[in-house]
């Protein structure tokens, strides 16, 4: 059992390895990791879109009337095409829609940390910085290209330091948890 868990901790530190990896790509090249996702999602709505497809002509389900699959196939190979040509333009949709949902939150907690304040609850202010930090960074995403790709890449980055971290102390006291 000893050996088992240990084997697995190691697992875990390549894991975290990898992922630092793939976080350090998508900070330094975050254009190139955008072409990389984009490439990669549309590829596989293509092959989803040809597999339902295919399996609309090759099943008996042509004859049923519910069965959807022919329509689905072809509408997820357009999503797919559509992924790949305009990874851009989905790029920017998709950082301008969390650009304005952290935004909209950033006020409802200014707005809440308004409210605390008049209340006299002494954590008002932290609220008020906290709103304040969301909304700046609501900003920047919104108007700096690939700030979302960075920021993933950000996490990703501090989710493998400190998965490491743990994976490693695992290891370190494998033996005082049996």
């Amino acid at each position: 059992m000893k050996s088992f868990l240990k084997k697995s901790g190691w697992v875990d530190i390549l894991v975290s390895i990898v992922f630092a990896i793939i976080g350090i790509f998508m900070i330094t090249k975050t254009d190139l990791a955008i072409k990389i996702i984009s490439y990669a999602l549309g590829g596989i709505f293509i092959a989803i879109g040809v597999i339902k497809g295919l399996d609309y002509f090759l099943s008996k389900g042509k004859y049923d009337f519910y069965n959807n699959d022919l329509i689905f196939g072809i509408i997820a190979i357009i999503i797919g095409l559509v992924t790949i040509f305009c990874s851009d333009l989905i790029e920017s949709m998709f950082r301008i829609m969390i650009a304005l949902w952290i935004i909209y939150s950033g006020l409802i907690r200014l707005s809440l940390s308004l409210k605390l304040h008049s209340a006299q609850i002494n954590v008002w202010n932290a609220s008020l910085i906290l709103s304040i930090i969301m909304i700046i960074g609501g900003i920047y995403i919104l108007f700096q290209n690939g700030a979302l790709i960075l920021t993933i890449g950000i996490i990703m980055l501090v989710y493998s330091i400190i998965d490491l971290i743990e994976s490693v102390i695992f290891i370190k006291y494998v033996d005082k948890l049996l």
